[in-house]
């Protein structure tokens, strides 16, 4: 990387840094389409009170069978209910939209609110998804030269990077890494690949419940939902991180559930977030598994003094 373009990584990964804090929010899309957009606003200004740093969400791939809200549009909600917290894309298809679209779209947000856009972006699951991706990344830099007439506010990029090969992508091209549903150990193994330089943005889904059947069901429904088919990248990376067989497949084995759902009390789930920090994450994102979008803030309200306190 040029030296000018790598320092004005670091200066962007510092002042990113300082702006997220330690805790934010990731919201499932199918959360926020069960929830009218009325109610989103109130309740994006109650996550804001209580003192998260971040507000994200992501987009449903193209083709699926229960779509959600176009992602700027609905990342445009987000930052308009809110004054000051950062909202981020986890993340934006790169199947969904053009190149040219993908930083029209991110340069708008960042130049209507300074400071508080993150554009978060990957999705490819065709065949060689990191030369997709990195040819998609040359068009959106082509596309920021040529519309010199679109102010072109800096923002920072992170990468749904999961195996080591993408983490050298994510240092070469991008400002960090957000993974989704990965457990500490891959925390650990993310900040170790891309180094104290770029971003780690961890996701963590969280249940407050103590009955184990309960909270391990609601996992093992979202991992049927696609995260745990045989060859989804996902699946072919808890292999990588050395989940057995019989941890990835039929009903996923309780290690692997319990590696990737905090659930228990407040104490329980907050020494999860806390542990991702630990292991070397910049910024944790906290996913209320909920119905909708109120039932989702109420736990979120229920961990606040656990996890600003002890900030």
């Amino acid at each position: 990387m040029p030296t000018a373009r790598r320092e004005r990584a670091v200066g962007t990964v510092s002042e990113t840094r300082r702006r997220l804090g330690r805790f934010g929010v990731w919201v499932a899309p199918f959360t926020l389409l069960e929830t009218p957009v009325a109610v989103q606003r109130s309740q994006f200004a109650r996550i804001e009170r209580l003192g998260y740093g971040s507000l994200w969400s992501g987009e449903t791939p193209p083709g699926t069978s229960v779509g959600g809200r176009e992602v700027f549009t609905q990342h445009g909600l987000m930052l308009a209910a809110t004054e000051h917290i950062v909202v981020g894309t986890g993340i934006a298809n790169i199947s969904s939209r053009a190149a040219v679209a993908m930083h029209t779209g991110a340069a708008t947000l960042a130049e209507a609110y300074p400071g508080r856009f993150v554009l978060g972006l990957g999705g490819h699951a065709g065949e060689r998804p990191l030369t997709r991706l990195r040819e998609y990344l040359d068009a959106m830099d082509q596309a920021a030269q040529r519309l010199t007439q679109l102010p072109a506010p800096a923002y920072p990029r992170v990468l749904a990077a999961l195996g080591p090969r993408a983490h050298r992508l994510a240092v070469d091209r991008a400002d960090g890494v957000h993974p989704f549903l990965q457990p500490v150990a891959h925390t650990a193994a993310a900040r170790a690949a891309v180094g104290p330089d770029r971003l780690v943005i961890a996701h963590q889904a969280v249940l407050l419940d103590t009955d184990a059947d309960t909270a391990r069901s609601r996992l093992r429904a979202v991992l049927a939902m696609g995260a745990g088919a045989p060859l989804s990248p996902y699946t072919v990376h808890y292999r990588r991180l050395g989940y057995g067989e019989s941890d990835v497949t039929g009903q996923r084995s309780d290690r692997l559930v319990d590696d990737l759902l905090a659930w228990g009390d407040e104490a329980d789930v907050a020494a999860r977030l806390t542990a991702q920090l630990d292991a070397g994450a910049d910024h944790v994102l906290v996913h209320p598994f909920a119905a909708d979008l109120p039932a989702a803030v109420d736990q979120l309200e229920q961990l606040a003094p656990l996890l600003f306190d002890a900030a």
